[in-house]
């Protein structure tokens, strides 16, 4: 994927600085604010529903499976339990658009059926096997009673706060209806203790505000564990988010290698093919010349020497880009300082390795650290950089730090965007910290790998 230095730093775009207007600001604390949000009564719905649909699922669960299990000893059982699995799938998509909707919780649908052979046999053998009907009924049983539990508790946490905090405005039933003096904290067959005081009235309301700002983190407690739930057993397995990520990996991979050769083919067509065309076209006529005027059949030549030397060092440049000569021979040291003393900017270089890694990850840290400072050199206004390269365990880190003017983003179409895709395809790791006003700090991690011995 072709990237353009010009837009890896976005100074302004769309960051939220202090005295901005990106940041929504809210006069009340989260604390208090919490009870009346929206978020907060999405989740307590959530929690709501979940007992009548743990209900459900782990009835249908239970008995499909059981019928199933049952009927193994005749032709019916597999069919039955295949369509147990399928109804388990069918609800734990439910449960997916459940938790997007009230718990805005994205979850990626789970990996299809893979057929083997077409027909009913195949579609069945197809569900058996898949670990993904498995989870379901696991969430399907595991779900119930942990809805009841958080039924209760967040039904019986709210309740006893709303009506703690309300009690001053309902007290006076107890005396006008019941026949009591107020609301009854104690009592036995000699005594008895009512709150029908001010005093005792307004700490009980004051104890059922604690409850009612309470509530909500209680409930958004209860719903992470929900929200383990649905993402662990109703989502994709870990095996296949892996291939889901080593594919789009690979898609990076592809798209970056063509769009490298599309620019090391527009470099040798613009410029030294071109250079070589005219040396060729002046050696010709130089050629001509050469009997006729050799004053200026000398010139021809002699203007044919320094394109010669252009077109070499055009070369040379072309060969730095796609793989530096010093990289092979010395190493990430070596040729970052090199890069380093064509940037712009004082650049201090301090590489920490005992020992190379392989050949591919020290291309792509090189090159990282070479557009870095590019961006550095074209954007940051800074007067001085750094880069540091170290080992940590079985991870390459590397981090170029500038006193620049800051606001570099990782946006959509950015360099450092591209920069951060290309990691990624390779498990890397692309972390930038650029504060308005800086300075910017760029960490990458790459994996570290070990030259192959060749047998």
């Amino acid at each position: 994927m072709a990237t353009e230095h010009g837009q890896s730093y976005g100074f302004g775009s769309g960051l939220d600085f202090p005295g901005g207007t990106g940041a929504r600001r809210h006069r009340l604390p989260a604390g208090l604010r919490a009870p009346f949000e929206a978020r907060s009564w999405r989740e307590f719905g959530y929690v709501l529903l979940s007992l009548p649909i743990g209900i459900l699922l782990f009835t249908y669960a239970v008995t499909m499976m059981s019928l199933g299990a049952g009927l193994l000893v005749t032709f019916l059982g597999v069919p039955v339990l295949a369509a147990a699995l399928a109804g388990c799938r069918a609800l734990g998509a439910m449960e997916r658009a459940r938790a997007r909707a009230l718990l805005g919780l994205e979850v990626s649908d789970p990996e299809p059926l893979r057929m083997k052979k077409q027909g009913a046999m195949g579609w069945m053998g197809a569900v058996l096997k898949s670990g993904t009907s498995w989870r379901s009924v696991l969430y399907a049983i595991l779900q119930f009673p942990w809805s009841v539990f958080s039924f209760v508790v967040a039904v019986n946490v709210w309740a006893f706060g709303w009506a703690m905090l309300t009690y001053p405005l309902w007290f006076w039933v107890f005396p006008m209806y019941v026949g009591q003096d107020g609301l009854q904290l104690y009592g036995d067959q000699t005594h008895r203790v009512y709150l029908d005081n001010p005093f005792e009235i307004t700490v009980t309301a004051m104890v059922g505000l604690l409850f009612t700002l309470a509530t909500p983190w209680i409930v958004r407690a209860l719903t992470t564990v929900d929200r383990l739930m649905v993402h662990g057993l109703l989502g994709p397995s870990r095996l296949a988010t892996r291939v889901v990520e080593l594919e789009s990996g690979r898609g990076v991979v592809v798209d970056t290698a063509a769009a490298d050769l599309r620019r090391i083919e527009r470099d040798l067509h613009d410029g030294a093919q071109a250079r070589l065309v005219n040396l060729a076209m002046g050696l010709g006529l130089a050629k001509e010349k050469l009997l006729e005027d050799p004053d200026a059949a000398a010139a021809m030549v002699d203007e044919a020497h320094g394109e010669v030397k252009l077109a070499l060092q055009e070369l040379r440049d072309l060969a730095r880009g796609i793989h530096p000569a010093v990289l092979t021979d010395r190493g990430l040291d070596a040729a970052l300082s090199s890069v380093a003393s064509r940037c712009a900017v004082p650049v201090r270089v301090e590489v920490d390795l005992v020992e190379r890694p392989a050949s591919a990850i020290e291309g792509i840290a090189y090159f990282t650290v070479s557009e870095l400072l590019q961006n550095i050199s074209k954007h940051a206004r800074a007067t001085s950089a750094a880069v540091e390269v170290w080992r940590v365990e079985n991870r390459l880190m590397l981090q170029v730090v500038d006193n620049g003017v800051g606001g570099a983003a990782v946006g959509a179409g950015s360099g450092l965007a591209g920069l951060a895709e290309r990691l990624d395809a390779v498990d890397g790791i692309l972390v930038v910290d650029s504060p308005a006003g800086g300075p910017t700090r760029v960490t990458a991690e790459l994996p570290w790998r070990n030259e192959p011995v060749a047998g």
